[in-house]
C-alpha cells in the first residue's frame, strides 16, 4: 500500500458516498463539480480521450489542405477568400513566431490545389478525404456520449457538406460584423469614454473566448448523434474555450523560452510543435464534450468505469425486458423507442444495449425502422414470438462457426446433462408469447 493511498480512499468515499440531495444547493453543485473533475482525469488517466485525440491529429493531417481547400473555394466565391489566413494567424498563434511560417505553407498548399490540375478522380478524392476527417470527429463525439448509432449515409453527406459550406461563411460574417462594429465612429466616440470605453475594452479582450465558445458549442450541438442540450453544450464549450485560450498562451511562452531546445529538431521544430498544438486541440476539444455529457447526463457519473460488463442473466432479462418494452408500444399504438430512449428507460448506456438489439434484428424478432434514427418494433405479430426464441437468441448471439458448443470435445456425462437442461427451458418458455406478458397474462408452467 502506497504512503498516501489511506487519505485519497477516504477522499474518494467521501466524494462519491455523500448524498448530495441532503446538501445546499451550493454544496451540491460543488460536490457534483469535483465529481466531473475526477471523472475526466479518470478518463484522461485511462488513455480513452488520449488515444482519440491522437487518431484525430492523424486524420487532420491528412485532411488540413482538402478541407481548408473547400473553405477557401466558398470563401472565394464570395469574394472574402484573403479572411482565410488570419483565422488560421489566430489558431496558430501559440506556435509564435513559426505560426506565420506555418500558415504560409498551408496557404501555399491551398492555393496550388485547383479542380482542373487534379481532375474528376483527385477532386473525389479530396472530398472524400474532408467527409472521413468529419466522420471521425463525429465517431469520436458519439463515443463520448455513449452513442452507438451514426448517422446514416444521406445524412452524413448533407450534415457535413453543410457544416463545411456554411461553416466559414459563419465565421467570416462573425469577424466582419465584429471588424464593422470595432471602425465605426460611434464604437470610436464610445471608446473615448471612461467607463463605457474599459467595458469596450474588456468585451475586446474577451471577444476571441466568446467565439471560440461559440465555435466549440455548435460543434458539440451538431456533430453527436443525438440530442444535446444548449445549455450543457455552452457549459462544456465554456471550460474548454477557457482552457484552449490559456494553454494557448502558456504553449506560446514555452515555445518563445526554448528556442535552444527547438533549434535541436532543427527544420522539423515546426512539424513537430504543429503536431502537438493539433493534440493539444484536440484533447481540449474532447475534455469540453466530456464535461458537457457529464453536465447533460448527471445519472451517468459513475465512480467507476463506464465500459459496463454484462452477465449472461442479466442479457437475458435485459433482452425479454426490452421486447415487452418494445411490444407494449405496439399494442398501445405509440410511437416506437429508439435506442436511446430505450437504453435510457432501462436505466442502461447505449453500448450495452445495441449489441443485444442487433441480435434480435438478425433474428427478425425485431426490425428497425427507416425514421432517423431508426425506431424499432416487432418482427412479426408478438403471438407468434415465444420466449424460448427470445432467450436462445441471446444465448446463442456469440456463437460462430469456430467458436460452438459443438467443438467442445464430447463427453457423454455433462452431454446429458446439458442437454436436458436445454431441454427443460425450451419446455418451460414454449407455450409462452410475447402477448402473454404485454397483456399481463397469468401465466401457467407445468411442474
Amino acid at each position: 500500500m502506497k504512503p498516501f493511498d489511506p487519505l485519497r480512499n477516504y477522499l474518494l468515499n467521501t466524494l462519491w458516498e455523500t448524498d448530495i440531495q441532503q446538501l445546499s444547493s451550493w454544496q451540491a453543485r460543488g460536490i457534483g463539480v469535483l465529481r466531473v473533475i475526477y471523472l475526466i482525469g479518470r478518463d484522461i488517466a485511462s488513455g480513452e480521450l488520449n488515444l482519440r485525440a491522437m487518431s484525430l491529429v492523424y486524420t487532420t493531417l491528412l485532411a488540413m489542405v482538402p478541407l481548408l481547400a473547400v473553405s477557401f473555394s466558398v470563401l472565394k466565391g464570395f469574394g472574402v477568400h484573403n479572411q482565410l489566413e488570419p483565422i488560421l494567424l489566430n489558431l496558430l498563434a501559440p506556435l509564435g513566431e513559426r505560426g506565420p511560417e506555418v500558415t504560409r505553407q498551408i496557404i501555399d498548399f491551398v492555393e496550388n490545389v485547383k479542380a482542373g490540375v487534379l481532375g474528376s478522380v483527385g477532386l473525389i478524392l479530396l472530398l472524400y478525404t474532408v467527409i472521413s476527417l468529419t466522420q471521425k470527429v463525429e465517431w469520436v463525439f458519439n463515443y463520448t456520449w455513449q452513442v452507438s448509432e451514426s448517422r446514416s449515409l444521406a445524412r452524413r453527406f448533407s450534415d457535413y457538406f453543410s457544416v463545411i459550406l456554411i461553416g466559414p461563411l459563419l465565421i467570416f460574417a462573425a469577424l466582419s460584423v465584429t471588424a464593422s462594429i470595432s471602425s465605426s465612429t460611434l464604437y470610436t466616440q464610445l471608446e473615448n469614454t471612461a467607463v463605457i470605453g474599459w467595458l469596450l475594452q474588456s468585451f475586446n479582450q474577451a471577444l476571441p473566448y466568446l467565439l471560440v465558445i461559440l465555435a466549440f458549442a455548435f460543434l458539440y450541438v451538431l456533430v453527436p448523434n443525438t440530442r444535446v442540450r444548449i445549455r450543457s453544450a455552452l457549459v462544456g464549450a465554456a471550460v474548454a474555450g477557457i482552457l484552449w485560450q490559456t494553454v494557448g498562451w502558456g504553449f506560446a511562452e514555452l515555445v518563445s523560452s526554448s528556442p535552444r531546445t527547438i533549434a535541436i529538431y532543427s527544420a522539423f521544430a515546426t512539424l513537430f510543435l504543429f503536431i502537438i498544438w493539433l493534440y493539444i486541440s484536440w484533447l481540449i476539444l474532447l475534455i469540453g464534450a466530456s464535461i458537457a455529457f457529464y453536465h447533460q447526463h448527471p445519472e451517468r457519473r459513475w465512480r467507476e468505469s463506464r465500459h459496463l460488463r454484462l452477465s449472461n442473466r442479466l442479457k437475458e432479462k435485459l433482452t425479454l425486458t426490452a421486447m415487452v418494452a418494445v411490444g407494449r408500444r405496439y399494442y398501445q399504438q405509440q410511437t416506437e423507442w429508439t435506442l436511446s430512449e430505450l437504453a435510457h428507460h432501462l436505466n442502461l448506456v447505449e453500448q450495452s444495449l445495441h449489441p443485444i438489439l442487433d441480435k434480435l434484428v438478425e433474428a427478425q424478432l425485431l426490425v428497425r425502422s427507416e425514421h432517423e434514427p431508426p425506431r424499432y418494433l416487432p418482427g412479426r405479430a408478438p403471438e407468434r414470438i415465444d420466449l424460448s426464441s427470445i432467450i436462445e437468441c441471446i444465448r446463442q448471439a456469440e456463437e460462430d462457426e469456430i467458436a460452438n458448443p459443438e467443438r467442445l470435445p464430447a463427453d457423454p456425462v455433462i452431454d446429458e446433462v446439458f442437454n436436458n437442461y436445454q431441454q427443460a427451458a425450451r419446455e418451460q418458455l414454449r407455450n409462452i408469447t410475447l402477448r402473454d406478458l404485454v397483456a399481463g397474462d397469468q401465466i401457467k408452467t407445468d411442474t
